[in-house]
């Protein structure tokens, strides 16, 4: 399969796939909603070269949208996405439309999935239903392309410990694969969002990384709660940006942290005028965390 194919049937997909399985061959998948930036095509770059066979999705999911002037200004063009991806070696691209993946009853009704408490934090909190949306297209896609391995970045924090839950629960013989954030330049977190951000807009987001690169120095010093002030404080200070959300939470089960010594990830959502923005940052590794303890 030396040249790449755009798929928009399900049916087409499925008789793909079952060439490249009975060939033998492995399948390397990244599922996004198009409005590709870097950080997908490190992630593609990733499963082209640890796969036989690399198949992404360009889907704007409506069921993961809580807001409806959101889903219809989210950034599509899929001819400079196909480029891009044609470029880095992916074979399969697959965008349907919501009609070729969605009956009209799933369209009109919730998903229901048990999250474990995941869902309840965070994005989960100020985005009611987006990640039973999520799970929603995310087990149809796996069962689509039965991927072998399976690609995620680590901007979305909560929702890859979402997806290792939902692989674990629905017992998906998927690898996980987590990849790390991807920063511009300036530091601000690569999101396909960042294209409505004006350019005086995007100066005043690349300070959402600069106080959470700051805030490290102040572990463990300052409680995880003080922190967490601190960290709205200074963000909101800045005239333009907004501040949702900050939580400093335990990176395995997502629950607010009381103390330094287990493993911690800050995670933020910011409204920059009405662009939405998330980001995050690890506070200590296994090599810090028991510097802490010491302390």
């Amino acid at each position: 399969m030396n040249s790449m194919k755009l798929v928009n049937l399900k049916s087409s997909l499925e008789a793909e796939i079952q060439n490249i399985k009975s060939a033998g061959k492995t399948i390397g998948f990244v599922p996004t909603m198009g409005a590709l930036h870097d950080g997908h095509l490190a992630l593609v770059s990733k499963a082209v070269k640890e796969n036989d066979i690399c198949v992404v999705s360009i889907f704007v999911n409506p069921t993961q949208f809580n807001n409806a002037s959101d889903l219809e200004k989210y950034p599509r063009d899929l001819s400079r996405d196909a480029a891009l991806l044609e470029s880095k070696g992916c074979n399969i691209i697959f965008a349907p439309t919501p009609e070729e993946i969605y009956a009209e009853n799933e369209l009109n009704s919730s998903f229901e999935f048990d999250f474990g408490g995941l869902n309840k934090v965070m994005e989960g909190k100020f985005r009611p239903g987006h990640f039973n949306g999520v799970v929603q297209i995310v087990s149809k896609l796996f069962s689509l392309v039965q991927p072998d391995k399976a690609y995620f970045g680590e901007k979305d924090f909560q929702q890859l410990a979402i997806i290792h839950h939902m692989v674990n629960t629905l017992n998906f013989g998927v690898e996980i694969v987590d990849c790390p954030i991807i920063r511009e330049p300036s530091g601000l977190a690569m999101s396909s969002r960042n294209e409505r951000l004006t350019a005086e807009q995007r100066k005043k987001a690349t300070e959402i990384s600069k106080v959470l690169f700051e805030s490290r120095n102040f572990v463990p010093n300052l409680s995880p709660a003080k922190l967490i002030h601190w960290v709205i404080t200074k963000i909101n200070e800045i005239d333009g940006l907004d501040v949702e959300y900050f939580e400093i939470v335990n990176s395995k089960t997502l629950q607010t942290l009381q103390s330094w010594n287990e493993p911690s990830v800050g995670c933020i959502a910011v409204f920059c005028a009405e662009v939405r923005l998330i980001d995050n940052i690890r506070y200590n590794t296994v090599d810090n965390l028991e510097l802490t303890i010491d302390n």
